[in-house]
């Protein structure tokens, strides 16, 4: 069946789930706080490599539902509360180790830039996701709920390719919007307050997955 077709034929599940995805990215979350904090802490490079981890973390749980290992998943409580609970121990770890760094800013350059390497910021941006319940849960509704067994295998990866896209087009915004100089140079003066936030936010998180 041609593509034109089968969007046309999936055109409800195509706008419900580009509402959803599009509503998950711009959510506050683990994944807000860890692009404006490396955005801000490293530089733009630093956040949208972040991004780029946050996306290819997405192909993970994409995958997997792909597979039918999300029904898997739904159905073995002990496989969600273990990825739930690396998750939460990842970002609580983060979160503190923003507190402690933030007291080392006598030490960064003038531009009040740390050196975050892009394979770090790829990295946290990848496990924050790949280990997030929040995002699990996303994917386990999506396709449990929305995509049946009659969906085509193509518009299961189209519709991840929506997700996927929705989370690059905004993380890599508010990366570029954070990295504005005029911006940027306001954050720096505060950065102790804003690292202090942010790894406050990220322990949160963290705290609050585990009560899931």
């Amino acid at each position: 069946m041609p593509i034109i077709d089968l969007l046309s034929a999936h055109q409800t599940q195509l706008l419900s789930i580009s509402a959803i995805a599009m509503l998950m990215a711009v959510s506050p979350g683990a994944d807000f706080a860890l692009v404006t904090r490396n955005s801000i802490a490293g530089s733009k490079r630093a956040g949208l490599f972040t991004t780029l981890g946050i996306a290819t973390g997405l192909w993970l749980h994409i995958g997997y539902s792909i597979a039918g290992i999300a029904i898997v998943i739904k159905n073995s409580p002990w496989l969600f509360d273990t990825m739930k609970y690396l998750g939460a121990g990842y970002l609580i770890v983060l979160g503190g180790l923003s507190i402690y760094n933030s007291k080392k800013t006598a030490t960064l350059n003038n531009s009040g830039s740390s050196n975050i390497s892009a394979k770090s910021a790829f990295g946290s941006g990848f496990i924050s996701n790949a280990l997030n319940p929040k995002t699990s849960l996303f994917f386990l509704s999506i396709f449990t709920q929305l995509v049946t067994v009659n969906t085509p295998l193509i518009m299961q990866i189209f519709y991840g390719m929506i997700i996927c896209v929705a989370h690059i087009i905004w993380f890599s915004s508010l990366s570029t919007i954070l990295t504005q100089p005029k911006l940027l140079a306001q954050l720096s003066r505060r950065k102790i307050l804003i690292d202090n936030i942010l790894g406050a936010m990220l322990i949160a998180f963290g705290l609050r997955i585990i009560t899931l």
